[in-house]
């Protein structure tokens, strides 16, 4: 079935959710084997599992929305001269947690989000080794479905734990998280793969994650718009929202996660340098 994402967005959450599953699928069949390891131009890993998830989900996304265009982390990015028209457009990435899934510590997940107005407004996150899927919609809010059970809602948490509970990057943790730590006092730290960071703070889990080093638009899309969703907030270091497609290349700014607002998150940052 084709969708018109501007009659009814909630309906794409179904058939995106099976698509997302249906790739996870894939990956597992490559995480049980002895697979190989590539070594992209940026020095990251690739491996089959990232081609045959994109493949699923390109061709998925082109059957339900054959109208919008597609980025993903594996097929390349498009001049933004090009691009800059695109909205809406899907923006994905295959396999997020490359570095978790050659360690094979289950911390990677299929990302899908759609792009509009420079912000996600849609997103599902599925971490293919728990079963379990993240989605955030607008209209519809942010929803977990676990242990093949019906979706439920999620919600950030009203105020942070004592202590605070940081996420934080379980492959590129570097000296200003660790400043940031230390200006923030008493804390509890959980070192997390891929952008399961931002989902535990969609459901409650966690209270907030500072990322101060690099990361890329595909990285972060879907899982910002389920935290968005369940009521947190995903801002640049300078207050605004973190946003989509506004510039040549793809790189995000540094950035701060937060459920609770009880801390003067970036007050705190501002300081880590």
């Amino acid at each position: 079935m084709i969708y018109d994402i501007r009659m009814n967005l909630p309906k794409l959450i179904d058939p995106v959710v099976s698509l997302a599953a249906e790739a996870g699928r894939a990956i597992l069949q490559v995480y049980a084997s002895d697979f190989d390891v590539q070594v992209k131009d940026d020095q990251s890993p690739l491996t089959q599992a990232d081609m045959a998830s994109h493949h699923i989900i390109v061709e998925g996304l082109g059957k339900l929305t054959p109208d919008l265009p597609v980025i993903s982390e594996e097929s390349g990015l498009p001049g933004f001269e090009e691009r800059s028209q695109w909205n809406p457009y899907w923006l994905i990435d295959p396999l997020d947690g490359t570095k978790e899934f050659v360690k094979r510590n289950g911390e990677f997940t299929v990302n899908i989000a759609l792009i509009e107005d420079h912000q996600p407004v849609f997103g599902v996150v599925h971490v293919p080794v728990r079963g379990t899927t993240y989605s955030g919609c607008r209209g519809a809010g942010a929803k977990l479905r676990a242990d093949g059970d019906g979706p439920r809602s999620i919600a950030v948490a009203r105020e942070s734990a004592t202590p605070v509970r940081v996420v934080g990057s379980r492959s590129h943790r570097g000296a200003s998280l660790d400043q940031f730590l230390q200006n923030l006092g008493d804390f509890e730290m959980h070192p997390t793969g891929s952008s399961l960071k931002f989902c535990l703070i969609a459901e409650g889990a966690a209270d907030v994650y500072p990322r101060l080093g690099p990361t890329s638009e595909w990285d972060t899309a879907a899982a910002q718009a389920v935290v968005e969703q369940a009521g947190g907030t995903v801002l640049e270091l300078d207050g605004k929202p973190l946003s989509y497609n506004n510039k040549s290349d793809i790189l995000n700014p540094h950035f701060l996660v937060a459920g609770p607002m009880d801390h003067d998150w970036l007050e705190i940052i501002g300081n880590y340098d």
